[in-house]
C-alpha cells in the first residue's frame, strides 16, 4: 500500500511536492507575526524609520548579509539529503510539516520556557505537548510530569537525576535511624524501601525533614556522608550502581562519568541470544548488587536500541521488580530510553506489524517511573528535540534551588527549577503540539504513520536479501531497523567482516544511497553473533561482528512507484559492492599468503 493521503500532506516530499501549499503557510506565519508586532504597541514610534531603510550604511550592510545567507545557502546544497527515501543510514529522516511549522513559529517569538515569567505561550504549549506524549506512551496525562530537553542523551541524564534524588532521600532516612535510634543499617534494603515504609518509619520514630537534609549526600559532603554510612553499615560503602543492557545507549556512560559514581558504577545486565535484555542476566546482577550492599540507582530497559532497533522485554522486567517490591519491599527506579522505540506506542497494542513480545513490552512503558522519548526521531520533528517522561509527580522531584528572579508564587513551580537545562526554547514543544493537534498520536494517526515503515523495512529486507546469495540478514528485526553482514557459508568471520566493511566503503562512495555501518562485540551481544554464525556455519576467529545496517524511516518507501524505482538501483548497488568487495578481500587474502621477504 502506498502511503494515505493525509502522510501526503504531512510532508513536503522528495521533490518539494508540497512546496505552494508550504510557502502559503510560511507566508501566514511571518504575516501574522509582523501584525503582532504593529498591533501590540500602536502607539510607539519608529525605531527605524523610511531614512535609515535609505541609508547607504544600512544598504551596505543588507548587501553584506545577503551575500552571506547566500554563501551559507549555497553550501548546505552539499548536505547529507536525509529528506530521501535513498537515505537509510541513521536515525533521521524528513521532518513533517506540522513539526517544521509549530517549529518555525516558536522560534520567531523566541520564547524561554524556563518559567511561565518569561514564556507564558511557550509554557503552556510545553504542558500540554508533554501530557499528548504522555498518553501515548500509556501514561495517565493529567498526572504525569514531563518536559523537552535537546535530546535523549540529556533526557536519560535526567532520569539518573531523579533517581538519585530518591536513593538520597532514603539513605538520609537510614542515616538518621542509625545515628539518632541506633537502628541497624542494611544498605541496599535501606535505599530501596518503599515510599509508603519509609514514611511509616519517619512517623514511627518522629523523624524531621530537618535531620534528614543533615545527612543528605546531596546537599552536604559525599565523603563525609559516605564515610558515616560505612561507619553504621560496619562495612565500606561503595556507592550505587546503574543497571544497563550492554546495547544500552552510551548517554549512560556519561551519566555515570558526570554524576561522579565512577564508570566502574555503570553495571552492564547481559543480552540473551536474541540480542535483546536478558532477565535471568539482569535478576542476577541485582542480586550481585545486594550481595555487595551496592543500592540501585535505576534499572534501565531498551525500547528500540540504537544499532538494531530491538526491544527489550519491559514487561519482564517490570514484572520481576514488581515481584521484588511486593513480596520483599524492595523498591528500585525502573527507565525505558524509548528514544527511538516510543513513538511505536501509537500502535494498536494487537497491530500484527509487531511481534507479541514487542507489542507487550510497549504496553509496559507504562509501568516505568520515567521515560526517554526523541521526537527528533520517528516524531519526525526538527532538531534538537528529546523528552523525558515522568509518571507521576513522585517520580519528578530533584533537588529545590532558587532564583527569585524568574518566580512568582501566582505561577506556580517554576520549570527552570526541575531541568538540568536552564533556558530552553519552545520549538520542540510546539512542533509536538501541533503534530498531535494535526495528525494525532493514535494508531489512526501516528500510528499509522510508523506502521508504513514498519512494511516498507519488511519490503527492503527482502529486497537486500535477494539481492546476493552472500547477504546473511541479522536475526531478530523487531522494528523498521534491520542489518546484514556478507558471508559465504562456513568462512571465517574475519573475512566476512573485511568484506562487509569493504561493500560499506563502497556504498559510502556512491551517491545514490546511504546505509551504516555497525560492529556488535563479542563482550555483550556474544549470543547473537553466535547465532548469527550459526546460520551459515561462520567460523568465529576474531570477537567482533560487522554489519551493514538500514534504517528505514522514510514514510515513503512504501509508495508503489518510489519502490518499482529505487529497488534494482538498490539491488544493483548491493550486487557490484559485494562484487567488488569479494575482489578486495581475494586480493587481500592472496597477499596475506605470498611468501615474505625478509
Amino acid at each position: 500500500m502506498s502511503p494515505s493521503p493525509p502522510f501526503k500532506a504531512h510532508f513536503l516530499g522528495p521533490n518539494a511536492e508540497n512546496e505552494a501549499w508550504l510557502r502559503q503557510q510560511f507566508d501566514a506565519v511571518l504575516d501574522d507575526w509582523f501584525q503582532w508586532r504593529r498591533d501590540r504597541f500602536p502607539g510607539d514610534p519608529a525605531a527605524i524609520t523610511a531614512a535609515d531603510l535609505a541609508d547607504p550604511r544600512v544598504l551596505a550592510a543588507r548587501a553584506g548579509i545577503t551575500r552571506g545567507l547566500a554563501d551559507m545557502v549555497a553550501a548546505w546544497r552539499e548536505e547529507i539529503p536525509t529528506y530521501s527515501p535513498r537515505y537509510i543510514a541513521h536515525m533521521v529522516s524528513d521532518f513533517a510539516l506540522p513539526a517544521l511549522l509549530g517549529h518555525f513559529a516558536a522560534l520567531l517569538h523566541n520564547p524561554n520556557i524556563c518559567s511561565k515569567e518569561a514564556a507564558k505561550v511557550g509554557a503552556t504549549l510545553e504542558t500540554e505537548a508533554i501530557a499528548q506524549l504522555a498518553e501515548m506512551v500509556g501514561f495517565d496525562p493529567r498526572t504525569a510530569h514531563g518536559h523537552f530537553t535537546s535530546g535523549g542523551t540529556v533526557a536519560n541524564l535526567e532520569a539518573v537525576w531523579r533517581a538519585r534524588y530518591r536513593l538520597d532521600h532514603r539513605l538520609a532516612l537510614a542515616l538518621t535511624l542509625a545515628e539518632e535510634h541506633d537502628q541497624p543499617l542494611d544498605l541496599f534494603c535501606a535505599a530501596h524501601r518503599t515510599a509508603e515504609a519509609a514514611q511509616a518509619l519517619k512517623e514511627r520514630y518522629g523523624v524531621s525533614d530537618a535531620a534528614m537534609r543533615r545527612r543528605s549526600a546531596v546537599l552536604n559532603n559525599p565523603n563525609d556522608i559516605q564515610a558515616r554510612l560505612s561507619a553504621k553499615a560496619g562495612r565500606p560503602y561503595l556507592g550505587p550502581v546503574i543497571l544497563a543492557p550492554g546495547h544500552r545507549h552510551y548517554s549512560w556512560q556519561k551519566a555515570a562519568n558526570m554524576f561522579g559514581l565512577g564508570e566502574e558504577a555503570l553495571w552492564t545486565a547481559p543480552l540473551d541470544a536474541e540480542g535483546r535484555l536478558s532477565l535471568p542476566g539482569l535478576a542476577a546482577r541485582i542480586e550481585q548488587a545486594r550481595r555487595d550492599q551496592r543500592p540501585i540507582l535505576l534499572v534501565a530497559a531498551v525500547a528500540g536500541t540504537t544499532e538494531l532497533g530491538l526491544i527489550d522485554p519491559v514487561h519482564l522486567v517490570a514484572d520481576h521488580l514488581d515481584a521484588l517490591r511486593e513480596v520483599e519491599g524492595i523498591d528500585i527506579w525502573r527507565h525505558v530510553d524509548a528514544a527511538y522505540g516510543g513513538y511505536f506506542c501509537a500502535l494498536d497494542r494487537r497491530d500484527p506489524s509487531l511481534g507479541p513480545g514487542a507489542q507487550a513490552a510497549l504496553a509496559a512503558i507504562a509501568r516505568a517511573d520515567t521515560v526517554t522519548i526523541d521526537p527528533h526521531k520517528l516524531g519526525y520533528t526538527p532538531y534538537a528535540c528529546g523528552a523525558l517522561l515522568a509518571r507521576e509527580a513522585d517520580t519528578d522531584h530533584v533537588s529545590s534551588f532558587a532564583a527569585p528572579y524568574v518566580e512568582r508564587d501566582d505561577l506556580g513551580v517554576p520549570a527552570w527549577a526541575s531541568t538540568l537545562e536552564g533556558s530552553r526554547g519552545a520549538t520542540g514543544a510546539a512542533a509536538v503540539w501541533l503534530m498531535g493537534r494535526s495528525l494525532g498520536f493514535d494508531a489512526e494517526g501516528h500510528g499509522a504513520l510508523v506502521r508504513a515503515t514498519l512494511e516498507a523495512a519488511g519490503q527492503l529486507r527482502r529486497t537486500v536479501a535477494a539481492a546476493s546469495p552472500q547477504v546473511r540478514l541479522l536475526e531478530p528485526v523487531d522494528t523498521n531497523i534491520f542489518c546484514f553482514s556478507l558471508a559465504k557459508p562456513g568462512e571465517p568471520l574475519s573475512v566476512s567482516n573485511r568484506r562487509t566493511a569493504a561493500a560499506h566503503a563502497r556504498i559510502a562512495a556512491s551517491p545514490l544511497f546511504s546505509l551504516s555501518k555497525t560492529v556488535l562485540a563479542q563482550e555483550s551481544a556474544g549470543q547473537l553473533i553466535d547465532a548469527h554464525l550459526h546460520r551459515y556455519g561462520g567460523v568465529a576467529d576474531e570477537p567482533t561482528l560487522t554489519l551493514l545496517r538500514c534504517v528505514v524511516m522514510n514514510p515513503f518507501w512504501d509508495a508503489q512507484p518510489m519502490r518499482d524505482h529505487l529497488t534494482p538501483e538498490l539491488t544493483a548497488m548491493i550486487r557490484q559492492a559485494v562484487a567488488e568487495a569479494d575482489a578486495e578481500t581475494a586480493t587481500a587474502a592472496h597477499t596475506s599468503l605470498a611468501p615474505q621477504d625478509h
